[in-house]
Formats: structure tokens, C-alpha cells, sequence
């Protein structure tokens, strides 16, 4: 397996669990991940399971730059990924 595809299944795994655990925070009203660390996390590679995990489950839908950054970070690693990995 090609290790640039194994590091976004991996950065995408990762940020999956980080808008969960996110998310399990937010319905305790405890503190939370800040929304910068979520934003970045998308922009090294992670937006795919940020999507993933946003329309699953409701979460960040709403704000309308979390979406915006998701679906253009998405587009550009599919790309990235159709292109010049597989």
C-alpha cells in the first residue's frame, strides 16, 4: 500500500474520532476541542472523515465555514488521492 494513501486513511480515521469525541463532550456540556484543532486537522488531511462524521451525526453542520472548509478540502484530496496515488 502506497504510504501517502495509508497516512490520509489514517489522518481521516483520526479526525473521525476527534469530531466524536468532540461531539460526546458537547452533549456532557464539558470542555471541548477548540474548533481551531478541528479546522486543522482538515487541512492536513482529514476533512473526508470530517464530512463523514459531520452529516452522520449533526455535528458542525451548521457553521457554515466548518462545511465550506470540509467540502473544499474533500474535493482537493480526492483529487489528490484519484490523481497521483492510486
Amino acid at each position: 500500500m502506497n504510504i501517502y494513501l495509508l497516512y490520509f486513511i489514517i489522518i481521516n480515521i483520526i479526525s473521525f474520532i476527534l469530531y466524536m469525541i468532540d461531539k460526546l463532550l458537547a452533549i456532557h456540556k464539558k470542555y471541548r476541542i477548540s474548533e481551531k484543532s478541528l479546522i486543522i486537522v482538515s487541512i492536513i488531511g482529514g476533512s473526508i472523515g470530517n464530512l463523514l462524521f459531520m452529516y452522520l451525526f449533526h455535528h458542525k453542520t451548521h457553521k457554515w465555514y466548518f462545511v465550506l472548509i470540509n467540502i473544499l478540502f474533500s474535493i482537493a484530496y480526492s483529487y489528490i488521492i484519484f490523481k497521483f496515488i492510486i
